[in-house]
């Protein structure tokens, strides 16, 4: 199967690293939105990540033109039926993942793949809420999406082999990233190591074994780390990083997964990280270091 245009519901900060990645590999794009508010204010941070790129030489002006070409601003969900594969990206939320799952399967002929970049959530749960859980499986593209060359390829109970290797040669050969195949546990792989690491630097931070600043250059630097654990908490956002924690605290029932009472504090405190230009650092606007 060859794929030429892709889905993506949800324009967050994980939607649009998807969106703009993919039409930078030359795939047409279908960005999609509950409202036009919202899909203006992704244009916007796609258009800024693109900017960066550029002053770095890193693209050119005729590239940054071409992929935002490539990527349509839609809110009429019937034009999924026109897509190759659909990549869900909304809130982590079972909930809403469900629904946004029944829904694409009411819309998208019954050839369409149907995955979920969830971090943490199951995907069976997800597939039963279709007529064809055969065709949902989980594609979990890691931040910044353009830069980890690193994608975890989750299978559902149901989940068959064809999907599977659909998805895997999409994943290889399209857009050229490493597939690794998981089968469904809480957290998968990446998120349920980095989240250790993350509550284990916050923990180490509360006893006060060094600040904030030398725990990130001890990863950083001694094991070539390209963001600290802190900061890489603060790009995630620490509600998220707190939802992962309790979510595989509560489906495991162990303690090492009880999330830091410290993230706990800053979460209720409201600085979550680059969304809000506070976290355990500064960030400016752009989601920059200060």
């Amino acid at each position: 199967m060859i794929f030429t245009k892709i889905g993506v519901v949800g324009a967050g900060t994980m939607g649009q690293g998807i969106a703009e990645m993919l039409a930078a590999k030359g795939l047409d794009v279908l960005l999609v939105e509950r409202s036009p508010e919202r899909l203006e204010q992704a244009w916007g941070q796609i258009e800024i990540s693109l900017d960066k790129q550029l002053e770095k030489w890193a693209i050119t002006v005729p590239e940054k033109k071409l992929i935002l070409s490539k990527i349509q601003k839609v809110t009429d969900w019937s034009r999924l039926a026109e897509c190759d594969m659909v990549i869900e990206s909304v809130t982590e939320d079972l909930e809403l993942k469900k629904q946004v799952f029944a829904r694409l399967d009411e819309l998208c002929p019954t050839e369409v793949v149907l995955a979920s970049n969830t971090s943490t959530l199951s995907l069976t749960e997800m597939a039963a809420e279709t007529n064809l859980p055969e065709r949902v499986i989980g594609l979990h593209f890691l931040y910044p999406v353009s830069k980890i060359h690193l994608v975890e390829i989750i299978r559902a109970v149901k989940t068959s082999e064809e999907t599977f290797e659909k998805t895997k040669r999409f994943v290889e050969d399209t857009i050229q990233k490493r597939g690794i195949q998981v089968y469904e546990s809480p957290g998968f792989i990446t998120t349920r190591l980095i989240c250790m690491l993350i509550n284990e630097a916050m923990h180490a931070l509360s006893e006060r074994v060094a600040s904030a600043e030398d725990i990130d250059s001890a990863m950083r630097i001694g094991y070539d780390f390209h963001y600290g654990p802190l900061e890489m908490a603060d790009r995630f956002g620490l509600d998220a990083v707190l939802a992962a924690m309790e979510r595989m605290f509560r489906e495991f029932g162990e303690l090492k997964y009880r999330p830091s009472f410290l993230l706990k504090q800053m979460v209720r405190a409201g600085t979550l990280g680059t969304k809000t230009g506070q976290g355990f650092f500064r960030y400016d606007k752009d989601g920059d270091r200060l």
